[in-house]
């Protein structure tokens, strides 16, 4: 397949750039794929199409003040550091702007507590950085570093909390889990009076997630591995649900990643923890996931291959053409899809 296939286009001003007052007033677009329905409702309307039996997969990673700003100390010019995963003790992956002014051996000082020593470069194109730390390194990254929002977002939020999900515990990712973001306490409170399962699984978003495909081809591109994790009585909980006869309903394409690499042939769910670099494009036979929860994705990139891969191209792309038609708002802090 082609990566342009998956192209389309999107005016500017659909790009939201700023989330909504309240979480859950979002749009949401349902595409029924057996009938290739659509229908506009609101997010919240959501309740309606959960059964008692299913249960909800939400991811519940948080996102860490990853951007950090500092200078080369040999020649005082600015350097722009993202982090992207640990490899062991001090040590990061990290990517870097612009790349010229961290190569190997450069220093690079952000405050009087951080600087960090460059290794080597990394195969993704980033570096392997070792930092040196007055203090803990969590708290002077909490104190120095900021949030880091997706390039299109050109406005700075208010409150980095609602690049958070309401629920967001463990921390490690560099971008939100944005299907997320429309949830809030009361939500969930309904959902689980409902008797509808809620269950949270791990997979700090990395350079997997957001990445453009650079391939020409689909089957050319390959996946940055993110970390996951699953509990045993997480999957214990979802494989009661599936063999009572629910739905698994995934929230966000990362949660979809964890249950397609935790999956047996049968579908049931096995607890772990590791590295993923799973890669879903049409042609993938999903084992586990029912229906999804996504937001609206950029062109050519892999989580369009995902949902294309789910739905079927041709629904996604028409489902698309309706939202641009019906101004929906896209991308992390837009509106949401339920495919079921």
């Amino acid at each position: 397949m082609r990566v342009d296939d998956f192209d389309f286009q999107l005016p500017n001003e659909l790009i939201a750039q700023v989330p909504l007052v309240h979480r859950d007033e979002s749009r949401l677009l349902v595409v029924d794929r057996g009938s290739n329905s659509f229908w506009d409702k609101r997010f919240r309307d959501i309740l309606s199409y959960l059964r008692p039996e299913d249960v909800l997969v939400f991811n519940d990673t948080r996102v860490i003040p990853a951007r950090l700003f500092g200078v080369n100390r040999a020649n005082g010019r600015p350097v722009e550091i993202l982090l992207l995963r640990p490899h062991g003790e001090d040590r990061w992956e990290v990517l870097v702007k612009p790349g010229k002014r961290a190569r190997v051996d450069a220093e690079i000082e952000f405050s009087p507590e951080l600087s960090c020593l460059v290794l080597e470069n990394m195969p993704s194109g980033g570096r392997l950085v070792q930092f040196d730390c007055q203090g803990d390194f969590e708290a002077v990254l909490e104190k120095i570093g900021e949030t880091p929002l997706p390039p299109y977002i050109q406005t700075k939020i208010s409150d980095p909390e609602r690049y958070q999900t309401v629920y967001a515990e463990h921390s490690g990712s560099v971008a939100a889990p944005t299907a997320g973001l429309h949830f809030t306490e009361d939500l969930l409170g309904e959902i689980r009076a409902l008797g509808t399962g809620v269950e949270f699984v791990t997979l700090h978003v990395g350079l997997g997630t957001f990445r453009p495909v650079r391939a020409e081809r689909v089957e050319e591109h390959v996946m940055h591995e993110e970390y996951f994790h699953i509990s045993a009585e997480t999957a214990q909980a979802i494989n009661a649900r599936r063999q009572a006869g629910g739905r698994v309903i995934a929230v966000g394409t990362t949660s979809v990643r964890v249950l397609e690499t935790v999956s047996g042939s049968d579908g049931s769910i096995v607890a772990g923890s590791g590295w993923t670099d799973i890669f879903i494009y049409p042609g993938y036979k999903f084992k586990t996931v029912n229906a999804l929860l996504t937001n609206f994705h950029l062109p050519k990139s892999s989580l369009l291959m995902l949902v294309s891969a789910f739905a079927g191209r041709e629904l996604i792309f028409s489902a698309y053409e309706h939202a641009v038609k019906e101004r929906y708002r896209f991308f992390s802090f837009g509106d949401a899809m339920l495919l079921v």
